[in-house]
Protein backbone atom coordinates (compact mmCIF):
# COMPACT_ATOMS: atom_id res chain seq x y z
CA UNK A 1 0.00 0.00 0.00
CA UNK A 2 1.61 3.72 -1.04
CA UNK A 3 2.12 5.22 2.21
CA UNK A 4 1.46 8.22 3.41
CA UNK A 5 -2.40 7.09 1.88
CA UNK A 6 -5.36 9.09 1.29
CA UNK A 7 -6.70 9.67 5.18
CA UNK A 8 -3.32 10.36 6.04
CA UNK A 9 -3.10 13.61 3.66
CA UNK A 10 -6.81 14.92 4.20
CA UNK A 11 -8.92 14.44 7.33
CA UNK A 12 -12.47 15.20 6.35
CA UNK A 13 -14.66 18.05 7.50
CA UNK A 14 -17.85 19.90 6.66
CA UNK A 15 -17.94 22.31 3.42
CA UNK A 16 -18.21 25.64 4.29
CA UNK A 17 -19.69 26.24 0.96
CA UNK A 18 -22.12 23.67 0.43
CA UNK A 19 -24.82 22.36 2.66
CA UNK A 20 -28.43 19.95 1.37
CA UNK A 21 -31.67 21.72 3.69
CA UNK A 22 -35.05 21.23 2.05
CA UNK A 23 -36.46 24.32 2.27
CA UNK A 24 -38.90 25.79 -0.23
CA UNK A 25 -38.88 28.11 -2.50
CA UNK A 26 -41.30 30.63 -0.01
CA UNK A 27 -43.41 31.54 -3.23
CA UNK A 28 -44.67 27.41 -3.31
CA UNK A 29 -45.79 28.07 0.05
CA UNK A 30 -47.52 31.50 -0.51
CA UNK A 31 -50.46 29.94 -2.57
CA UNK A 32 -53.15 30.71 0.13
CA UNK A 33 -52.14 34.70 0.31
CA UNK A 34 -51.69 35.01 -4.12
CA UNK A 35 -55.78 33.53 -4.05
CA UNK A 36 -57.05 35.38 -0.89
CA UNK A 37 -55.13 39.31 -1.31
CA UNK A 38 -53.14 39.97 2.39
CA UNK A 39 -54.39 42.50 4.95
CA UNK A 40 -53.06 43.81 7.67
CA UNK A 41 -55.29 44.32 10.86
CA UNK A 42 -54.21 46.44 14.00
CA UNK A 43 -56.42 43.89 16.54
CA UNK A 44 -56.31 40.07 16.78
CA UNK A 45 -60.36 40.32 16.00
CA UNK A 46 -62.58 42.62 14.97
CA UNK A 47 -65.66 43.27 12.29
CA UNK A 48 -66.09 44.85 9.03
CA UNK A 49 -68.92 46.11 7.09
CA UNK A 50 -70.75 44.22 4.12
CA UNK A 51 -73.20 46.10 1.81
CA UNK A 52 -76.10 44.00 0.78
CA UNK A 53 -75.77 42.49 -2.68
CA UNK A 54 -79.05 42.52 -3.94
CA UNK A 55 -79.43 46.25 -2.92
CA UNK A 56 -76.48 47.42 -4.85
CA UNK A 57 -77.44 44.97 -8.59
CA UNK A 58 -81.42 46.29 -8.38
CA UNK A 59 -82.73 48.75 -10.48
CA UNK A 60 -84.77 51.46 -8.86
CA UNK A 61 -84.44 54.71 -10.20
CA UNK A 62 -87.62 55.92 -11.72
CA UNK A 63 -88.87 58.92 -13.93
CA UNK A 64 -89.91 62.23 -12.36
CA UNK A 65 -92.78 64.02 -13.29
CA UNK A 66 -92.31 67.73 -13.10
CA UNK A 67 -93.25 68.87 -9.35
CA UNK A 68 -92.61 65.71 -7.89
CA UNK A 69 -89.91 63.88 -5.51
CA UNK A 70 -87.44 61.63 -7.22
CA UNK A 71 -87.69 58.23 -6.48
CA UNK A 72 -86.32 56.57 -3.22
CA UNK A 73 -84.06 53.46 -2.28
CA UNK A 74 -81.73 52.29 0.52
CA UNK A 75 -79.39 49.48 0.54
CA UNK A 76 -78.87 47.08 3.81
CA UNK A 77 -75.44 47.05 5.74
CA UNK A 78 -74.27 44.36 8.42
CA UNK A 79 -70.86 43.29 9.89
CA UNK A 80 -68.63 39.87 9.74
CA UNK A 81 -65.81 39.21 11.57
CA UNK A 82 -62.46 38.18 11.19
CA UNK A 83 -60.70 36.58 14.56
CA UNK A 84 -56.81 35.68 13.51
CA UNK A 85 -55.67 32.41 15.20
CA UNK A 86 -51.95 32.43 16.42
CA UNK A 87 -50.03 29.40 15.35
CA UNK A 88 -46.72 29.06 16.92
CA UNK A 89 -43.79 27.12 16.95
CA UNK A 90 -40.18 26.35 18.77
CA UNK A 91 -36.52 25.31 17.69
CA UNK A 92 -34.21 25.08 20.76
CA UNK A 93 -30.39 25.61 20.37
CA UNK A 94 -29.12 24.01 23.44
CA UNK A 95 -25.49 25.58 24.17
CA UNK A 96 -23.37 22.37 23.83
CA UNK A 97 -24.61 21.47 20.24
CA UNK A 98 -23.96 25.93 19.48
CA UNK A 99 -20.43 25.14 20.91
CA UNK A 100 -20.03 21.66 19.06
CA UNK A 101 -20.90 23.26 15.87
CA UNK A 102 -18.70 22.92 12.28
CA UNK A 103 -18.73 25.93 9.62
CA UNK A 104 -20.66 26.62 7.77
CA UNK A 105 -23.56 25.65 10.17
CA UNK A 106 -25.42 28.98 11.69
CA UNK A 107 -27.82 27.09 14.20
CA UNK A 108 -29.98 30.42 15.00
CA UNK A 109 -30.66 31.81 11.50
CA UNK A 110 -30.89 27.66 10.21
CA UNK A 111 -33.89 27.13 13.15
CA UNK A 112 -35.20 30.30 11.71
CA UNK A 113 -35.93 29.19 8.38
CA UNK A 114 -37.13 26.10 9.53
CA UNK A 115 -39.90 27.38 11.57
CA UNK A 116 -40.28 29.73 8.37
CA UNK A 117 -41.10 26.77 6.51
CA UNK A 118 -43.12 25.13 8.94
CA UNK A 119 -45.60 28.41 9.16
CA UNK A 120 -46.33 29.08 5.15
CA UNK A 121 -46.54 24.84 5.33
CA UNK A 122 -49.76 25.66 7.86
CA UNK A 123 -51.21 28.75 6.29
CA UNK A 124 -51.50 27.10 3.01
CA UNK A 125 -52.50 23.78 4.34
CA UNK A 126 -55.46 25.69 6.48
CA UNK A 127 -56.59 27.47 3.11
CA UNK A 128 -56.19 24.63 1.29
CA UNK A 129 -58.68 22.76 3.58
CA UNK A 130 -61.35 25.12 3.85
CA UNK A 131 -61.47 26.68 0.06
CA UNK A 132 -59.96 24.34 -2.70
CA UNK A 133 -62.30 21.46 -0.94
CA UNK A 134 -65.25 20.68 -1.98
CA UNK A 135 -68.95 22.46 -1.77
CA UNK A 136 -67.00 25.82 -0.65
CA UNK A 137 -67.55 27.79 -4.16
CA UNK A 138 -71.22 28.76 -5.81
CA UNK A 139 -70.69 31.01 -8.32
CA UNK A 140 -70.64 28.11 -11.01
CA UNK A 141 -73.39 27.82 -13.72
CA UNK A 142 -74.80 24.53 -11.88
CA UNK A 143 -74.09 26.68 -8.11
CA UNK A 144 -71.70 23.63 -7.27
CA UNK A 145 -68.67 22.05 -8.76
CA UNK A 146 -68.09 21.83 -12.07
CA UNK A 147 -66.43 18.64 -13.42
CA UNK A 148 -65.37 19.05 -17.66
CA UNK A 149 -67.40 16.96 -20.18
CA UNK A 150 -64.10 16.76 -21.78
CA UNK A 151 -61.43 16.28 -19.83
CA UNK A 152 -58.91 18.45 -20.23
CA UNK A 153 -56.22 16.41 -21.36
CA UNK A 154 -58.44 14.30 -23.92
CA UNK A 155 -58.97 15.16 -27.29
CA UNK A 156 -61.58 17.65 -28.34
CA UNK A 157 -61.21 19.05 -24.89
CA UNK A 158 -62.26 23.08 -24.69
CA UNK A 159 -60.49 23.71 -21.45
CA UNK A 160 -60.23 27.89 -22.26
CA UNK A 161 -63.72 27.33 -23.32
CA UNK A 162 -64.45 25.76 -20.09
CA UNK A 163 -62.67 28.31 -17.72
CA UNK A 164 -64.47 30.97 -19.80
CA UNK A 165 -67.69 30.06 -19.00
CA UNK A 166 -67.13 29.95 -15.50
CA UNK A 167 -65.61 33.66 -15.11
CA UNK A 168 -68.49 34.87 -16.85
CA UNK A 169 -70.91 33.05 -14.72
CA UNK A 170 -69.28 34.80 -11.63
CA UNK A 171 -69.75 37.99 -13.33
CA UNK A 172 -73.68 37.41 -14.45
CA UNK A 173 -74.35 36.68 -10.92
CA UNK A 174 -72.18 39.50 -9.15
CA UNK A 175 -71.32 42.10 -11.96
CA UNK A 176 -67.52 41.08 -10.94
CA UNK A 177 -65.93 38.38 -13.51
CA UNK A 178 -63.37 35.84 -12.14
CA UNK A 179 -60.42 37.38 -12.98
CA UNK A 180 -57.34 34.69 -10.81
CA UNK A 181 -57.20 30.85 -11.45
CA UNK A 182 -55.09 28.83 -8.84
CA UNK A 183 -54.66 25.61 -10.06
CA UNK A 184 -53.65 22.20 -9.02
CA UNK A 185 -50.24 21.27 -10.75
CA UNK A 186 -51.88 18.00 -12.47
CA UNK A 187 -54.44 20.84 -13.68
CA UNK A 188 -51.78 23.18 -15.10
CA UNK A 189 -50.08 20.40 -17.38
CA UNK A 190 -53.21 19.00 -18.38
CA UNK A 191 -54.25 22.84 -19.38
CA UNK A 192 -51.00 24.17 -20.66
CA UNK A 193 -50.76 20.98 -22.83
CA UNK A 194 -53.80 20.60 -24.39
CA UNK A 195 -54.76 21.08 -28.16
CA UNK A 196 -56.82 24.07 -26.99
CA UNK A 197 -53.75 25.75 -25.87
CA UNK A 198 -51.42 24.57 -27.85
CA UNK A 199 -53.08 25.62 -31.30
CA UNK A 200 -53.72 29.20 -30.03
CA UNK A 201 -50.54 30.07 -29.37
CA UNK A 202 -48.43 28.22 -32.17
CA UNK A 203 -47.72 30.71 -34.29
CA UNK A 204 -47.15 33.19 -32.02
CA UNK A 205 -45.00 32.16 -29.19
CA UNK A 206 -41.92 30.18 -28.13
CA UNK A 207 -40.92 27.91 -26.05
CA UNK A 208 -43.09 26.47 -22.91
CA UNK A 209 -46.65 27.74 -21.96
CA UNK A 210 -46.06 29.84 -18.84
CA UNK A 211 -48.67 31.10 -16.57
CA UNK A 212 -48.08 34.65 -17.96
CA UNK A 213 -49.29 33.18 -21.47
CA UNK A 214 -51.94 31.25 -19.90
CA UNK A 215 -53.28 34.83 -18.23
CA UNK A 216 -53.73 36.18 -21.22
CA UNK A 217 -55.39 33.53 -23.47
CA UNK A 218 -57.54 33.35 -20.74
CA UNK A 219 -57.97 37.02 -19.69
CA UNK A 220 -56.78 36.46 -16.20
CA UNK A 221 -55.25 38.91 -14.06
CA UNK A 222 -53.00 36.29 -12.96
CA UNK A 223 -52.64 32.55 -13.18
CA UNK A 224 -51.45 30.36 -9.84
CA UNK A 225 -49.62 27.23 -10.09
CA UNK A 226 -49.75 25.38 -6.27
CA UNK A 227 -46.98 23.30 -6.08
CA UNK A 228 -46.15 23.47 -2.05
CA UNK A 229 -45.33 20.22 -1.05
CA UNK A 230 -45.46 18.64 2.80
CA UNK A 231 -44.89 15.52 4.56
CA UNK A 232 -47.97 14.02 6.39
CA UNK A 233 -45.95 11.43 8.15
CA UNK A 234 -45.11 11.94 12.20
CA UNK A 235 -41.54 12.47 13.28
CA UNK A 236 -39.96 9.31 13.50
CA UNK A 237 -42.31 7.41 10.97
CA UNK A 238 -41.47 6.93 6.75
CA UNK A 239 -41.66 10.30 5.12
CA UNK A 240 -45.30 10.60 3.09
CA UNK A 241 -44.82 13.74 1.35
CA UNK A 242 -47.69 15.14 -1.16
CA UNK A 243 -48.99 18.43 -2.43
CA UNK A 244 -50.46 20.25 -0.45
CA UNK A 245 -53.52 21.31 -2.80
CA UNK A 246 -55.48 18.80 -4.52
CA UNK A 247 -53.72 17.84 -8.08
CA UNK A 248 -56.49 17.87 -11.00
CA UNK A 249 -58.50 20.49 -9.35
CA UNK A 250 -58.79 24.67 -10.26
CA UNK A 251 -60.09 27.25 -8.76
CA UNK A 252 -61.70 29.99 -10.56
CA UNK A 253 -61.95 33.78 -7.89
CA UNK A 254 -62.24 37.36 -8.11
CA UNK A 255 -60.48 39.37 -6.33
CA UNK A 256 -59.86 42.62 -6.23
CA UNK A 257 -56.56 44.49 -7.45
CA UNK A 258 -56.46 46.59 -4.74
CA UNK A 259 -58.00 45.79 -1.28
CA UNK A 260 -59.96 48.61 -0.08
CA UNK A 261 -63.19 49.86 1.14
CA UNK A 262 -66.62 48.53 -0.31
CA UNK A 263 -64.19 46.59 -2.43
CA UNK A 264 -66.20 42.95 -3.28
CA UNK A 265 -63.73 39.90 -3.17
CA UNK A 266 -63.72 36.28 -3.12
CA UNK A 267 -62.05 36.51 0.59
CA UNK A 268 -59.39 38.10 2.12
CA UNK A 269 -56.55 36.47 4.54
CA UNK A 270 -56.00 38.93 7.87
CA UNK A 271 -52.75 39.18 8.88
CA UNK A 272 -52.47 40.59 12.61
CA UNK A 273 -49.49 42.87 12.49
CA UNK A 274 -50.36 44.57 15.13
CA UNK A 275 -49.11 41.77 17.28
CA UNK A 276 -45.96 43.52 18.97
CA UNK A 277 -42.83 42.34 16.64
CA UNK A 278 -44.84 40.71 13.71
CA UNK A 279 -44.26 41.24 10.08
CA UNK A 280 -46.83 42.44 7.45
CA UNK A 281 -47.46 39.00 7.39
CA UNK A 282 -48.48 38.45 10.70
CA UNK A 283 -45.11 36.45 11.36
CA UNK A 284 -43.27 37.03 14.75
CA UNK A 285 -39.66 35.89 15.67
CA UNK A 286 -38.58 35.95 19.45
CA UNK A 287 -35.32 34.58 20.71
CA UNK A 288 -35.39 34.04 24.39
CA UNK A 289 -32.82 31.92 27.01
CA UNK A 290 -33.72 29.01 28.77
CA UNK A 291 -32.07 28.96 31.13
CA UNK A 292 -32.78 25.71 32.52
CA UNK A 293 -32.43 23.76 30.14
CA UNK A 294 -29.21 25.78 29.12
CA UNK A 295 -30.55 26.68 25.44
CA UNK A 296 -31.35 29.60 23.69
CA UNK A 297 -35.26 29.07 21.97
CA UNK A 298 -36.14 30.54 18.47
CA UNK A 299 -39.74 30.76 18.66
CA UNK A 300 -42.33 31.71 15.82
CA UNK A 301 -45.61 32.75 15.55
CA UNK A 302 -48.23 33.60 12.74
CA UNK A 303 -51.17 35.10 13.02
CA UNK A 304 -54.18 34.89 10.58
CA UNK A 305 -57.52 34.04 9.37
CA UNK A 306 -58.49 32.70 5.89
CA UNK A 307 -62.12 34.04 5.55
CA UNK A 308 -64.31 33.83 2.36
CA UNK A 309 -65.97 37.11 1.79
CA UNK A 310 -68.69 35.43 -0.81
CA UNK A 311 -69.32 32.19 -2.05
CA UNK A 312 -70.41 33.12 -5.11
CA UNK A 313 -67.04 34.84 -6.56
CA UNK A 314 -65.63 31.88 -6.86
CA UNK A 315 -66.04 28.65 -9.27
CA UNK A 316 -64.24 25.29 -8.75
CA UNK A 317 -63.19 22.64 -11.00
CA UNK A 318 -62.64 19.14 -10.06
CA UNK A 319 -61.24 16.37 -11.77
CA UNK A 320 -60.20 17.67 -14.81
CA UNK A 321 -57.70 15.55 -16.24
CA UNK A 322 -58.11 11.93 -17.33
Amino acid sequence: MPKPTRSDVHVNSPLTNVSIAWVQDQAKLSTSTQCFPLIGVPKQSDVYFEYDQGDFLRSTAQVRAPGTESAGAGYGLSTSSYSATVNALHKDVADQIRANADAPLDMDADATKFLTQQMLIKRDLDWASSFFSGGSWTGSTTGSDITPSTKWDASGATPIEDIEAQADSIEAKTGFRGNVICLGVAAFNALKNSADVVDRIRYTQEGIVTEDILAGLLGMKKVIVARGVYNSALEGATDSVSRIFTTDTALVLHVPDNPGLMTPSAGYSFAWTGYQGAGPDGQRVSRFRMDQLRSDRIEMEMAYDHKQVSSVLGARFVTVDT
